[in-house]
């Protein structure tokens, strides 16, 4: 334990200090420290032969002293002053150096090493320096936003406990801001804890902002004094959102469509390019000088014809500046003159007009029972084939859906028309009667025979085509015979008779049975010639024979008779 100064030798220690000599060309030595760290004071004197004791002291601000440890070279004892600022923190080593723990920023004084002997004072002062680095910047109070060409505070830099103080820098985007009237204003604060003797230091920054601060980074930086030195700690750079005035505006059409159609919905959705985006606008309708007050989108059902026209917008709280947009409605109307079902006689007239009325021009097709025309349909005396089921259809190839057809379902009617031909087969046994027809709805056929006869088959008819068949019978008649063909529809009977000679086909049959005999009796006598020319010859062939046996010697003619004779039963 360190025990206390004795009184009698506090007065002898004041003696030799009011007449201690500083040693000569030792100057001011000053160590530089942490906060909370352990300051180290060196005595920094050569320690006499005769030495007595050593004793440090720190002066007041008036330069009064204060002795704060004592240490005898005699007794190898220590004490220490009753000063309480220091109680617990002071070592004082054999060598004489002084140790003061967690060191404070009222440590920042002038310190004296004293070293007694019985006849002098040496005394070495050691200046200290307490540095306390400060906390790293920020940027607090921020601005929610900026304004465009209005000074505003943008937020305050805070740098806490620095000792000594601090410099405190703005940075746009990198680059020092530095004063500027108007439009940089800084304005710098320090204030002192009254406890710890730190500083806090607190940079205001009223700036005026333009639109090329959008998304531009801000900073700040302290700059301290440390033991080492100069350093510099910056901040986290902060954003702001930059509100500047509409100065441009656009106009769209919702939803996007390359044409707008009768009967379409849209929308109406104005546009400012400032910040924040304005919410409320006015639309002017054509034809309509005073504007509708309307959020996004203003919305229009059942587009007519009759919208068609200039549409814009403003800013409610300046209607000079506006966006425009045209808008076509388009539309189509077809007309098709007669239209529906429609009943004409054959060889009536009848005119057909597809009149079309549209935005723009339309494109017409003209289909029949769904084969496409290549030309619009013109009646000036029908006929059958006319009948049948015609669309007029037109477009419009720029607008999508938009497309209009009529149609027209025509019946032509007419009377049954009959003609009768004959057609006698080569043979010249049958004859075919053909009954033609031309009527509609289609007449129905019936035959008829006067006289006697018979009918070969039943009657054969063709398919009925554009108003058209015919009925067919083969006869073969043995006498002269009427035949009647009637044909009958809705409209009308009509009857038609053919004469049927039966004498032409009897010549031709008497002819052919004189053919036949004539036929027959030169088969027959053919044959009997043939049969007294064959009986000559056998004759002969056995005479023949005879001479043969009579001369074997002769081989050539042997083999001639041989050959004569396959040849005659040839």
């Amino acid at each position: 334990m360190a025990s206390k100064v004795a009184p009698s030798c506090r007065l002898v220690f004041c003696l030799l200090i009011s007449a201690a000599i500083l040693r000569p060309g030792l100057g001011l030595y000053t160590v530089n420290s942490a906060y909370g760290d352990t300051i180290i004071m060196p005595c920094r004197l050569d320690v006499p032969q005769n030495l007595m004791f050593g004793k440090w002291k720190y002066e007041k601000p008036d330069g009064s002293p204060v002795f704060i440890a004592f240490r005898s070279s005699t007794k190898k004892s220590v004490q220490y002053d009753d000063v309480s600022e220091y109680k617990d923190r002071l070592s004082l080593s054999e060598n004489y150096t002084l140790s003061i723990s967690n060191a404070k920023i009222s440590d920042e004084r002038r310190f004296v090493c004293m070293l007694v002997t019985e006849d002098n004072v040496f005394e070495a002062p050691t200046i200290v320096r307490v540095f306390k680095q400060p906390s790293k910047p920020e940027i607090v109070s921020k601005a929610p936003f900026l304004e465009t060409e209005k000074l505003k505070k943008l937020g305050d830099c805070v740098s806490k406990d620095s000792y000594p103080d601090g410099n405190i820098t703005w940075y746009r985007s990198g680059k020092v801001l530095q004063p500027l009237e108007g439009e940089v204003v800084i304005i710098l604060k320090k204030e002192t804890d009254p406890v710890t003797q730190l500083y806090t230091m607190t940079s205001s920054l009223e700036y005026k902002t333009t639109k090329a601060d959008i998304q531009m980074p801000f900073t700040c930086s302290v700059t301290y004094y440390g033991p080492s030195g100069q350093k510099t700690l910056y901040s986290e750079q902060a954003v702001f959102d930059i509100y500047y005035p509409t100065e441009e505006m656009t106009i769209q059409v919702l939803p996007p469509k390359n044409a707008i159609k009768e009967g379409d919905n849209i929308s109406l959705k104005c546009s400012g390019n400032g910040n924040p985006p304005p919410e409320e606008f006015l639309f002017y309708l054509p034809g309509q000088p005073e504007g509708i007050r309307s959020s996004n989108p203003y919305t229009l059902t059942d587009m007519r014809r009759n919208a068609t026209g200039v549409y814009r917008c403003s800013l409610l709280d300046k209607e000079s500046l506006m966006a425009s947009t045209a808008i076509t409605v388009h539309y189509l109307d077809l007309s098709l003159n007669p239209s529906g079902e429609v009943t004409k006689q054959i060889g009536d007239a009848l005119p057909v007009s597809c009149t079309i009325s549209a935005s723009r021009n339309a494109t017409v097709v003209w289909m029949k029972d769904n084969i496409r025309l290549k030309s619009s349909p013109s009646f000036s005396s029908l006929h059958y084939q006319d009948a049948g089921n015609y669309v007029c259809e037109t477009a419009l190839k720029e607008v999508e859906g938009l497309k209009k057809r009529e149609s027209l379902t025509l019946i032509v009617e007419g009377k049954p028309q009959i003609k009768m031909t004959k057609k006698t087969d080569p043979s010249g046994l049958s004859k075919t009667i053909i009954c033609h027809v031309e009527g509609f709805p289609k007449p129905a056929i019936q035959w008829t025979i006067t006289g006697s006869g018979s009918v070969i088959n039943q009657t054969e008819e063709s398919p009925y085509i554009n108003g058209r068949y015919y009925s067919k019978i083969i006869i073969s008649p043995e006498e002269n015979v009427t035949l009647t063909c009637t044909a009958e529809n809705q409209l009308e009977r009509t009857v038609n008779s053919l004469n049927v000679s039966a004498n032409e086909n009897r010549e031709k049959v008497n002819d052919q049975a004189k053919l036949i005999v004539g036929i027959v009796v030169g088969l027959l006598l053919a044959a009997l010639v043939a049969g007294v020319v064959y009986w000559l010859y056998m004759k002969k062939s056995k005479t023949a024979s005879k001479h043969v046996n009579k001369d074997l010697g002769n081989l050539e003619e042997n083999k001639k008779l041989e050959e004569n004779n396959h040849k005659t039963e040839a």
